[in-house]
C-alpha cells in the first residue's frame, strides 16, 4: 500500500484572522501527540482534501515539514467542516510513535447479504457504527467488516465481543453492546403500512371548485 504523504508548513497566522488563509486556498491544521510540542500548522486545501479522502481516520500520513529538518507518521483526529457546503476549517493531527500503542476509532463496514432481509417484515438495525480500538499504528485496520451473510435467525445480534480481529488489536467497547441486528417488525405494524399505501393509491384526486360547480348544476 502505497504510503500516504501531506505537504505542510510552519502557521504564523492564528486566531480569527485565519479566515484569510481559508479564502487563499489554505486550511489551518494542528498537530499534537503524546510527549510532543504542539504546533500550529497550514497546508494547501486541495491536497489536504485529497488526503482525507484517501486516509479517512485510521490511515497512516506522513507530513512532510518545508524545512525537510522533521518529519512525522499522523492520524487524523478531527475534521471541522462549514455547515452549509462542507468546506475544510480546520483539521486536528494526532502524531504517533510506531512502538507505541495508539487509540482509533475504526468504522464498521456492514458487507454480505442475509436472506431475511428480503423478507419485508425484517429489519437491519446497526447500533455502532464504528468501535474504539487500542494498538501498533502500522495495526490499524481501515475498517472492520460484519458479515450478514452469518445472520440465519430473526432476533439475531453480532455483538462486539464476537468481532474477530487481530489479537494485537485490543477493541475497548463493552463486549456485550450489539453492534448489528435484524429485527422482526410486528404483524400489525406492516397491515397498518400496507392499508395505508392502498388508500393513498386510491383515494381520489380533488380538484379545486369541483364540488361547487356539481352543486349548482343538481339545482
Amino acid at each position: 500500500m502505497d504510503q500516504i504523504e501531506l505537504n505542510v508548513t510552519k502557521r504564523e497566522v492564528l486566531g480569527k484572522k485565519v479566515r484569510f488563509l481559508r479564502r487563499q486556498g489554505i486550511t489551518p491544521v494542528h498537530l499534537f501527540g503524546h510527549g510532543i510540542e504542539s504546533l500550529a500548522l497550514q497546508c494547501d486545501s486541495v491536497e489536504l482534501q485529497h488526503v482525507l479522502a484517501e486516509a479517512g481516520q485510521t490511515r497512516l500520513i506522513s507530513l512532510k515539514f518545508d524545512d525537510k529538518k522533521r518529519q512525522g507518521m499522523v492520524v487524523v483526529r478531527e475534521v471541522q467542516r462549514e455547515t452549509r457546503n462542507g468546506g475544510l476549517l480546520h483539521v486536528d493531527f494526532y502524531e504517533v510513535k510506531m512502538a507505541e500503542a495508539v487509540k482509533v476509532e475504526v468504522p464498521i463496514l456492514i458487507v454480505g447479504e442475509s436472506p431475511l432481509l428480503k423478507l419485508k417484515e425484517n429489519l437491519l438495525i446497526q447500533e455502532l457504527n464504528s468501535l474504539t480500538v487500542e494498538c501498533l499504528p502500522a495495526k490499524i485496520p481501515a475498517t472492520i467488516e460484519v458479515d450478514l451473510a452469518t445472520f440465519t435467525e430473526t432476533d439475531q445480534a453480532v455483538r462486539v465481543k464476537d468481532i474477530e480481529l487481530d489479537e494485537e488489536i485490543s477493541v475497548l467497547n463493552n463486549p456485550e453492546l450489539p453492534v448489528v441486528r435484524i429485527q422482526s417488525r410486528p404483524l400489525e405494524k406492516i397491515e397498518e403500512e400496507v392499508v395505508e399505501e392502498v388508500e393513498a393509491v386510491e383515494a381520489p384526486e380533488v380538484v379545486p371548485g369541483a364540488e361547487e360547480k356539481e352543486s349548482k348544476q343538481e339545482k
